[in-house]
């Protein structure tokens, strides 16, 4: 028997610079508003600190995966029934820094990413760039992936996901405005292009020296979008149903151009 269809709860929200514990509560309000009617609840990228807070402030918050706020996420994650995917600032065991994003389902840790592709200044100036392809975990009977903002754009990130048998793309990210073409047509098209589900939540409002889009978005497998925000404050849920996409996996040539 297939599982049922997921649920997903998309969460666009205005960034709160420094303010995990606040964080922490913002992320609780949110799963007890959605609880028994969302399987997950996705959230934007560093959501836990925020992300344009500088270096020394990052550093200064950085954990390890299994750290404080692994654990509160997880203890909300058991007393609402709702899973988690939230972005934090992780703390390597060389002391490094990484952009990651973790999915957290009744209080464990069901997969985790580091963000492979540095989106400028800005996070190349504080985060040292993922290494590990990203992986497919289950999600209530789903196959779902993580990506990270900026791996969205790249077509073989998600690729990658499809081909390890992801159904299901979750990305937390924080897109400013001046990029929506990212959200109305890319993640739309790597939805299509790939048959997966592309979950993207996002930012708005500003912060720092920048302006989020909002537009967190949702799309199917036959490109169809089944969710697209605004630009002020959200939360979606959507259930992720849709017809497969065109085919292309089983169509591919990766022969003739040295792929696997």
């Amino acid at each position: 028997m297939s599982a049922a269809a997921l649920r997903v709860a998309v969460l666009q929200c205005t960034s709160s610079p420094l303010d995990v514990a606040g964080n922490l509560e913002r992320l609780d309000a949110a799963c007890r508003a959605v609880a028994g009617r969302a399987d997950v609840l996705v959230t934007p990228e560093m959501f836990t600190t925020g992300y344009d807070i500088g270096r020394d402030e990052t550093a200064r918050l950085a954990e390890p995966a299994d750290g404080p706020i692994a654990r509160a996420v997880a203890e909300t994650t058991r007393r609402t029934g709702v899973a988690v995917v939230y972005g934090y600032p992780e703390l390597g065991s060389a002391g490094e820094v990484y952009n990651a994003a973790q999915l957290v389902d009744d209080g464990e840790v069901r997969s985790s990413h580091r963000k492979l592709h540095l989106f400028g200044d800005l996070d190349r100036d504080r985060f040292t760039p993922g290494r590990e392809r990203p992986r497919v975990a289950d999600l209530r009977g789903h196959p779902v992936g993580l990506l990270l903002c900026y791996d969205v754009e790249f077509p073989e990130a998600t690729r990658a996901l499809a081909l390890a048998g992801a159904g299901t793309v979750l990305v937390p990210t924080a897109n400013m405005s001046a990029y929506d073409l990212v959200p109305t047509v890319l993640v739309r098209a790597r939805a299509f292009e790939n048959g997966v589900f592309v979950v993207y939540a996002n930012y708005t409002g500003t912060e720092g020296g920048l302006e989020y889009g909002g537009l967190s978005t949702v799309c199917a497998p036959d490109g169809t979008v089944l969710a697209l925000a605004g630009r002020g404050e959200e939360l979606d849920v959507v259930e992720l149903v849709g017809t497969g996409g065109m085919g292309y996996l089983a169509d591919r040539r990766p022969d003739l151009f040295g792929e696997a």
